[in-house]
């Protein structure tokens, strides 16, 4: 990893955190564009001349193939400039066989008349006006050969194999250990499939000139996306220039890209004329991926004075008939809890449904909804606190691993969180609190979420008005790394905000591994810093090299960088005078990061605590989340107020998570049942009620030079269950099957 040099250390004001831009809760920078409607989106960037517009069309059957299609009417309708199935699209580069979904290859849009899964893309229509294209568009008439699809995936749990490459977790001897424990937990969970659901459909507008392709999408990586569509179209990497400078929500499921920016490209080169295409609503939920659905089996096996001898999560989970994606449900309890006999592993069914992939916080979004109330069981059957028995399995080092930890805050959260929320006044026996019809129920868990580097580079300029340009191929999903980036280079720079200008989401930007893992911000900021610490000394160098400078002479370590001002004691003058005399066209420095060799040697994570208050009408079984309280131990915070958004959003979908989120397969046809967001349930104000997140201090030194981590996935880790922890406390009814419907709280209840 990049490393700070002495005279870095010796002035690196981001290091030293002093009362600069760093930690507040500063405006998000590209704010004024979004809500005054201005900052234009993939579909929205307006080409060099007037474009032509691609409707898609997808497959109604989920397994079989194409016998005929017929698109006669289609080419003949009004404004149609072309029509393409497999039969005639351009040639593209091959497939793989399987492939991960985040690694670089061809990525072909209408390959064969093969059917793969209900909603494939089957064909595209590209005309005058979007008009014109959606009624072409429905003049296609595609006659198929059906085979029966495999899409009941609870019918083949006994059908998973362990996903390629992986193997059991075992420690010590499980079975041994849990038949001996005195007091157990042995019970199945069920999750569902969800989608993402972003604001903003994946949508792409592009244009060529000459030889070289100019491509406006909505992914949240930029090199990525870039390297896999110049390998589909077959072209050097450099002449493809990718842009995604706004994005409408991510979540995981713009990681990768779909047919809407190869077919755009293609049709663009061919009609040689700008194209845009976008999917529909009802396009997204089945032509872009889902998180798939878990069965989880829990067992916990513990002494009678609650401490944990066994521990096992073993999950089954699904995805599509070409791919390997895992929901990794069960990795997370690999270090969150002690205990000397462990199991923990995974088995894959593979299934003729839509791609499976990673959906915000993979596998603890899912995982934690059965460890976490697992534990909250545990502890009802122990007659202890579930605070207290996560308290007395705290672990002093990785419970698998053995290795330290880079520094774990798990058990102040919980009592702070505690404290705050008003703990002591649950009564642990359920159903003993009431509000005229609501019963009214306090429940907790624990959340936890790996803490990933990956390597960056970056860029800053600084030119004659003293004005700071970052630079960094980057993306923005909503989380606001433009904002942190320009917080970054003030302070390093020691220049008002106003005077920081961010490039980012350009695939000619030094690159950047984009947005996605909770890596973002650790990973883009700290290439930033190393980028502005050596801009800092670059100009440091050159004021005291220079006879005209009030410092000339002065030891270079020595000078601060403050409000626009450069100076050594009594000694100043403005960054922007000593550039306009020295560096009239501007002055530009790199910084690049890299995991340190010694990264390994630690176990690092982010963790929380999530606190909840729910009613629940037990005439109609609803529940209502009253409260919730979050205290989390993520690392220095770059952004309060951004931060806080993170957090506060991940917790609001752990409520969706636990009472309306989830998407049914017609299992003859192989569909989902909800696919617009008017069936798909996520929550809404009005169904969360007060809500808080704290963040605790930190600085992780582990981590990165900035003592950096990520908070994007970590606030809905292990909120759904603290949610389900407090229906239980409020009615005494376990719903294992999620989401928690009031039909299933009504018949549990009798």
């Amino acid at each position: 990893m990049s490393s700070v040099s002495d005279w870095e250390a010796a002035s690196n004001p981001v290091k030293e955190n002093r009362a600069g831009n760093i930690g507040k809760a500063v405006d998000r920078y590209e704010g004024p564009l979004k809500v005054t409607g201005t900052a234009p989106y993939a579909y929205e960037v307006e080409p060099p001349s007037p474009p032509a517009y691609g409707v898609m069309v997808s497959a109604g059957i989920a397994a079989g193939r194409i016998t005929a299609i017929d698109t006669a009417a289609a080419e003949a309708a009004p404004g149609v400039k072309l029509v393409w199935t497999h039969l005639n699209v351009p040639a593209q580069g091959p497939r793989p066989e399987r492939y991960d979904f985040f690694t670089p290859s061809p990525r072909p849009a209408l390959q064969s008349d093969r059917i793969y899964f209900f909603g494939q893309q089957v064909a595209v229509v590209v005309a005058d006006t979007l008009e014109n294209a959606t009624a072409a568009a429905a003049l296609i008439q595609v006659t198929y050969e059906t085979d029966a699809p495999m899409a009941d995936f609870h019918a083949h749990l006994e059908d998973g194999v362990q996903p390629p490459g992986e193997s059991d977790m075992e420690i010590g001897d499980f079975a041994k250990g849990f038949a001996a424990a005195p007091v157990k937990i042995d019970d199945v969970w069920r999750t569902p499939l969800q989608n993402h659901c972003q604001m903003e459909p994946c949508a792409t507008t592009a244009w060529w000139e000459g030889d070289h392709l100019t491509v406006h999408t909505s992914v949240q990586m930029v090199r990525f996306a870039q390297n896999s569509l110049a390998e589909t179209l077959m072209m050097p990497h450099k002449s493809v220039r990718l842009l995604t400078r706004y994005v409408g929500g991510g979540f995981g499921g713009k990681g990768s890209f779909y047919e809407d920016l190869v077919l755009a490209s293609l049709a663009s080169r061919e009609l040689g004329q700008p194209v845009k295409v976008a999917f529909s609503r009802q396009q997204m939920m089945h032509g872009t991926v889902h998180r798939p659905a878990t069965e989880q089996r829990v067992r916990l096996g513990a002494t009678k004075d609650g401490r944990l001898t066994a521990m096992s999560m073993m999950t089954v989970t699904h995805c599509d008939s070409r791919g390997n994606f895992t929901e990794h449900a069960s990795n997370f309890a690999r270090n969150l809890y002690a205990a000397p006999n462990r199991l923990t592993g995974h088995r894959l069914v593979r299934m003729d449904l839509p791609v499976a992939s990673a959906m915000r916080a993979p596998g603890e979004a899912s995982g934690t909804l059965s460890l976490e109330v697992a534990m909250d069981e545990l502890a009802e059957k122990l007659g202890m606190d579930p605070v207290e028995l996560r308290i007395l399995n705290e672990p002093e080092s990785d419970p698998e691993t053995g290795k330290p930890f880079s520094i774990r805050q798990l058990v102040r959260c919980m009592r702070e969180g505690a404290q705050q929320f008003g703990w002591d006044r649950r009564i642990p026996k359920p159903g003993q609190v009431r509000e005229g019809r609501w019963n009214i129920g306090l429940g907790m868990a624990a959340a936890i979420r790996g803490n990933f580097l990956l390597p960056a580079k970056a860029s800053f300029t600084v030119d004659a008005a003293g004005v700071i340009t970052v630079k960094q191929g980057m993306t923005d999903i909503g989380t606001g790394t433009y904002t942190v980036l320009a917080q970054i280079a003030a302070e390093t720079l020691g220049v008002p905000l106003g005077d920081v200008r961010v490039e980012i989401g350009d695939s000619e930007l030094p690159p950047a591994p984009g947005s996605g893992g909770q890596f973002g911000a650790a990973t883009a900021g700290s290439a930033a810093l190393d980028a502005g610490m050596n801009l800092r000394k670059a100009i440091a160098e050159i004021a005291v090299a220079d006879p005209a400078s009030p410092l000339f002479g002065a030891p270079s370590e020595d000078i601060t960088f403050q409000d626009g001002v450069i100076a050594i004691a009594n000694r100043s003058e403005r960054l922007a005078d000593l550039i306009r005399r020295n560096r009239p066209d501007g002055l530009t420095a790199d910084g690049e990061v890299r995991p340190a060799m010694d990264a390994g040697k630690w176990s690092s994570h982010t963790y929380g605590a999530h606190f909840v208050e729910v009613g629940v009408d037990t005439v109609t079984g609803e529940v209502r989340t009253r409260r919730m309280l979050g205290v989390f131990a993520a690392g220095r915070i770059l952004n309060w107020k951004t931060a806080r958004s993170q957090l506060t959003g991940g917790m609001i979908w752990g409520v969706g998570s636990a009472l309306t989120e989830g998407n049914s397969v017609d299992t003859h046809y192989g569909s989902l049942i909800n696919q617009d967001l008017a069936g798909y349930l996520v929550p809404v104000q009005a169904d969360i009620g007060e809500l808080d997140a704290i963040m605790l201090d930190e600085v992780d030194d582990k981590a990165n030079p900035m003592g950096i981590k990520g908070v994007g996935e970590l606030g809905i880790s292990g909120a759904g269950a603290a949610v389900a922890n407090a229906i239980y406390n409020a009615c005494g009814v376990r719903v294992r099957d999620y989401p928690i419907t009031p039909d299933k709280i009504l018949a549990a209840l009798g």
